[in-house]
């Protein structure tokens, strides 16, 4: 919003702000923020930075070195919508107080780097994304979790099990049918009013919304899309399109959640990733001899081999919950097969069809959920079609395709042939500590990042989850 802090500081005078919102983002992709009045924050502050507590942040510092600076982006400053106060919100980067090095584990830092590190291989000068994340909207979650009981309910005005419910003044009906959400107008899209509401709020922080509509699952499963960006805004842009999501669907009495799997048996919440790399204002992914597949040029073809080698090992950072896996099946649009296609969503990697000039030539990879941490999904994305790039890797000649058919309905002897995705966490996480040197060069991932990465997703999360019972087990095990 601002290219310097003169132009903020005279904009807080003019127009009576009260409170700065510093927001940085910790190691596992949540965004954290704290206030400042006004009268607190001056030039210096945008020069100087602001110190807070690293070891109280997950991922960050030990407590015996916990002393953090955070650095403001003028760029990324927007008048909050939601708080009772004029507060100006703005995104934070971290530094060492001391050295005022860039701080190896802020995610934002490591966006950057990657950025960088393209610049200096001469291969292009700026890296696209567009992340297409999808969403729930419920209007009741419950859930709990000890030692004697386990379970978590939902509920939607709009789900399909809700045909027979007894409804305050009557059931209206028009229940959303199971996988029959693409796209019915109202009355059975309930959500279109709110997402009208999303939208909207949306273009008002400067976001350029293309398109919003109903996903395939019932219970109101949504998205919505806006312009891509550089690597860095982009991941700015997804770290705030899920702010105005959420808070505006709380506004209306509803919880929105980029879960990737909150329903049994319906469409999981991805977050397909557009991308392609441009150099000198010049689109590079397109071949203007119109010989290779898909009009792709020999550099995206090994930008593709590139994300598909290094696949497995990056789902641990595109997919790293493990709830990514109960999403990542056959038969629900999700797609767990290495390989790539020309508008085949059953694909890793779409190529989108309708994109036929230059300029819109791009990929779509398409495994990718929420639960990552955007910056580093999109720098190791890029890292691993770089590696690709430089290696010269030829997808044809891996194996990956193209393949132009439904890989679900192929039988066992074709798919035996395809790499897969890692069926579970810890399948993801070796497959990292496995696959590695893609990431660090440039030092844009250091090893110690990737082996805290690994440390706190197998201990935290994969083997917290693993010994609890779940309750599907009792219908299966009980009478034993």
């Amino acid at each position: 919003m601002f290219n310097n802090g003169d132009e903020l500081q005279k904009f807080v005078k003019e127009e009576g702000v009260e409170f700065i919102d510093v927001r940085f983002c910790d190691l596992p992709g949540v965004m954290q923020h704290f206030n400042v009045p006004v009268g607190s924050f001056d030039l210096d502050a945008m020069t100087d930075g602001l110190m807070f507590d690293g070891s109280s942040i997950r991922g960050f510092q030990a407590i015996h070195e916990s002393d953090m600076k955070l650095m403001p982006d003028p760029a990324t400053a927007f008048i909050d919508p939601f708080r009772t106060a004029k507060t100006l919100a703005m995104n934070f980067s971290i530094v060492d107080p001391f050295t005022d090095e860039q701080y190896s584990r802020d995610p934002r830092n490591v966006a950057a780097k990657a950025e960088a590190y393209l610049a200096s291989t001469g291969i292009g000068d700026t890296a696209y994304f567009g992340p297409e994340a999808e969403f729930y909207v419920f209007d009741d979650v419950r859930f709990q979790t000890n030692q004697h009981e386990g379970y978590y309910h939902i509920d939607s005005i709009e789900g399909a099990w809700n045909t027979g419910r007894q409804e305050d003044g009557g059931n209206r009906g028009y229940k959303t049918r199971y996988k029959g959400g693409y796209f019915p107008v109202p009355p059975v899209d309930h959500f279109a009013d709110l997402r009208d509401v999303m939208s909207k709020t949306l273009t008002g922080l400067g976001l350029q919304v293309e398109r919003a509509h109903h996903e395939v699952g019932t219970a109101g499963q949504a998205e919505i899309n806006y312009k891509y960006d550089t690597l860095l805004h982009a991941g700015d842009s997804l770290m705030l399109f899920k702010y105005v999501v959420k808070n505006v669907a709380r506004r209306y009495g509803k919880i929105a959640t980029f879960m990737p799997k909150p329903i049994y048996g319906e469409a999981g919440n991805g977050m397909h990733v557009h991308q392609c790399l441009w150099k000198d204002n010049r689109p590079l992914f397109f071949d203007q001899n119109r010989r290779n597949y898909a009009d792709l040029s020999d550099l995206a073809l090994h930008y593709v081999a590139g994300l598909l080698a290094h696949g497995q090992a990056l789902t641990a950072l595109t997919n790293p919950s493990t709830n990514s896996f109960k999403r990542l099946v056959e038969g629900y649009e999700a797609p767990v097969n290495l390989v790539f296609s020309l508008a085949n969503r059953s694909a890793a990697i779409r190529v989108p069809r309708y994109a036929t000039s230059p300029e819109e030539k791009r990929i779509e990879y398409r495994p990718p959920d929420a639960t990552s941490n955007i910056y580093l999904m999109l720098a190791s994305m890029l890292m691993a079609g770089l590696d690709g790039i430089a290696r010269g890797l030829d997808p044809s000649k891996l194996g990956f395709g193209p393949f132009d058919v439904d890989i679900a309905k192929q039988d066992a002897e074709f798919k035996s042939r395809i790499a897969a995705l890692p069926r579970s966490l810890y399948d993801a996480v070796n497959a990292l500590g496995e696959d590695r040197a893609f990431l660090t060069k440039g030092e844009v991932f250091p090893d110690s990042f990737i082996d805290a990465w690994i440390r706190g997703k197998r201990r935290e999360e994969a083997e917290d989850v693993a010994p609890r019972p779940h309750p599907r087990e009792f219908s299966l095990y009980l009478d034993v």
